[in-house]
């Protein structure tokens, strides 16, 4: 058994550093709680089921730890959860994070930080960064949702509102207009959709510049522009009511990431918004 152990956490080691190293900002100092997540695990009793995500999330509250020492932060924030194995399912996680997210990082609250970072980083849902919070999803959406706009206007300095690019991008969807398209993607683009929408039709998780720009090619003629936690965005409608919304997040004046969501929670709080309005 602690070979096994041994030979997973090796196997996990370069994506916890990743992980550490993102949310942390420093090399050294993501060794050192790797380091700690391995005498964790070595010296824990409990019964794992996915260690790798139990990893993650003995990696992930470390960190919170040694941020919440470093910079304590008098805010309303969440506490931190007991350390037992964590429940979560398959991580989905993307290789790189651009230079100027992880400038404006300091701008956060550690459970900001972590929220922002798994999520728009590693594409890792609500339901899991919840359960290594030790919140609810929608209390994790909130944090990553007050990240992004902590952060959005250091973003908005290099480019166009976020309205604007997303009105623009819809504008080139419909139109097809695949060379627009890819102008306005990231390189490393990615669309993820959330359980509701996979089971509406959507796809799970679409990766890379051209991918996305080819999906969204002559599509979108039925989405309207809509707010989504306060961010432009777009929805499809069925008899009046939302079923899928289109969540996009905008980093230097292009889309780095679209969530489809259709959980009802998600969807009830959908506003109508005038094409080229943002809600100020």
């Amino acid at each position: 058994m602690i070979l096994d152990e041994t030979a997973v956490f090796e196997r996990e080691r370069p994506r916890l550093l990743r992980i550490a190293g993102r949310i942390l900002r420093d090399g050294v100092e993501a060794e050192d709680i790797v380091q700690q997540a391995w005498l964790r695990l070595h010296a824990t009793e409990a019964v794992i089921d996915n260690l790798p995500a139990w990893l993650t999330t003995v990696t992930t509250r470390l960190c919170l730890d040694r941020l919440r020492v470093e910079k304590p932060i008098l805010v309303d924030d969440l506490e931190s959860p007991s350390r037992t194995a964590d429940p979560a399912d398959e991580l989905a996680l993307a290789d790189t994070v651009g230079i100027a997210l992880q400038v404006v990082l300091d701008r956060l609250t550690p459970t900001e930080r972590v929220a922002f970072v798994l999520h728009d980083s590693f594409s890792i849902d609500f339901p899991t960064i919840a359960a290594i919070l030790g919140s609810t999803p929608a209390a994790a959406r909130k944090l990553a949702s007050r990240a992004r706009s902590k952060i959005r206007p250091q973003g908005q300095e290099h480019g166009r509102a976020d309205w604007k690019v997303v009105d623009a991008f819809l504008a080139a969807s419909r139109q097809g207009d695949f060379e627009q398209l890819l102008k306005l993607l990231a390189p490393n683009v990615v669309v993820v959709g959330d359980d509701a929408a996979i089971a509406a039709g959507t796809p799970s998780r679409i990766e890379g510049r051209t991918a996305v720009a080819t999906m969204f090619n002559g599509a979108a003629k039925a989405a309207l522009p809509v707010f989504v936690d306060g961010r432009a965005g777009a929805a499809w409608f069925h008899r009046g009511s939302p079923r899928v919304a289109f969540d996009f997040t905008v980093l230097d004046g292009v889309v780095s990431r679209i969530d489809f969501r259709a959980d009802p929670e998600v969807l009830e709080h959908i506003i109508r918004r005038e094409a080229g309005a943002s809600r100020d």
